[in-house]
């Protein structure tokens, strides 16, 4: 039971990054190499905040939204000028914002490793079919799993979607009937940002805060998101709950065989579906 639990916290973790890596790649066709950086941030926020605070739902709140505005910035400041021109640009350019945003963070919180505490209400374990299990990875499991539920809403149900999904595929047309096509992006580029800042904020009580810690995600963030296919909530979903499932059993039963398993599914799923399991272009509606 307790590695179905694991398994199911690290899959939603998962699926909060690569929500909004999803977004921004198959939405604005953006190559954002920062992701990993944004998430470190949004956890180095949450361990300011809790600092100052004392409160981890407090930072669970801000967080996110302080890093959402930081996208906003990068986006019309930056990323704006390029969307036109070749990947190679914006993969340059975002791969600065890494180096911006780490030495950002030497400057203000040194390269000592930072902790969040669990907080009081989710500390204690929960006793379920004969094993303790931590009360802080179901809330992940709950947390994930209401997200994603109202991601799905907002981009393939609302009215809003219409509007990103419109841009996406056709942005001159979208914009001829009358849907602002900058402001549009400018908050998808956001949302993606707020995501990362979620998934570091989710994460922090669970594994030190230091610099770098974005790059052992990022990997994985990119697989959930070619398996699921790009602009896919539901995609997201899915290769993270299998992805996340596949790892949580390999640790337990063959940990030398993880990295392989991973690199395998990514491989299956590259020569059957190469524009993912979930991808628009692979769908009839």
């Amino acid at each position: 039971m307790s590695t179905i639990v694991i398994g199911l916290s690290l899959s939603f973790l998962l699926f909060l990054l690569a929500a909004g890596l999803t977004l921004i790649f198959g939405m604005l066709g953006v190559i954002n190499f920062a992701h990993g950086a944004l998430y470190m941030l949004g956890a180095y926020v949450c361990y300011q905040i809790v600092q100052w605070t004392g409160s981890f739902w407090i930072g669970l709140a801000l967080a996110p939204l302080v890093i959402a505005a930081l996208g906003a910035v990068m986006e019309r400041l930056a990323l704006r000028p390029v969307y036109e021109r070749d990947h190679i640009y914006q993969l340059l350019l975002t791969f600065g914002f890494i180096l911006v945003i780490e030495e950002a963070v030497k400057l203000i919180w040194s390269l000592d490793y930072k902790q969040v505490p669990t907080p009081d209400l989710l500390s204690q374990p929960i006793a379920m079919f004969g094993s303790q299990i931590p009360s802080y990875r179901l809330f992940i499991i709950v947390f994930g799993a209401a997200v994603s539920a109202l991601l799905f809403f907002v981009i393939e149900k609302s009215r809003y979607g219409v509007m990103i999904r419109a841009t996406s595929s056709d942005s001159d047309m979208a914009e001829t009937l009358g849907i602002n096509v900058s402001r549009v992006r400018t908050a998808v580029f956001a949302l993606g940002a707020g995501l990362a800042a979620l998934g570091g904020v989710i994460a922090a009580p669970l594994v030190p805060i230091e610099l770098g810690m974005g790059f052992s995600v990022i990997i994985d963030c990119f697989v959930v998101v070619i398996i699921g296919g790009l602009g896919s909530i539901r995609g997201a979903v899915f290769a993270a709950l299998l992805l996340g499932m596949a790892r949580a059993v390999g640790f337990t039963y063959a940990p030398e065989w993880v990295d392989l398993i991973t690199f395998m599914l990514l491989i299956v799923t590259l020569l059957t579906r190469p524009a993912g399991l979930f991808s628009r272009k692979g769908r009839a509606a």
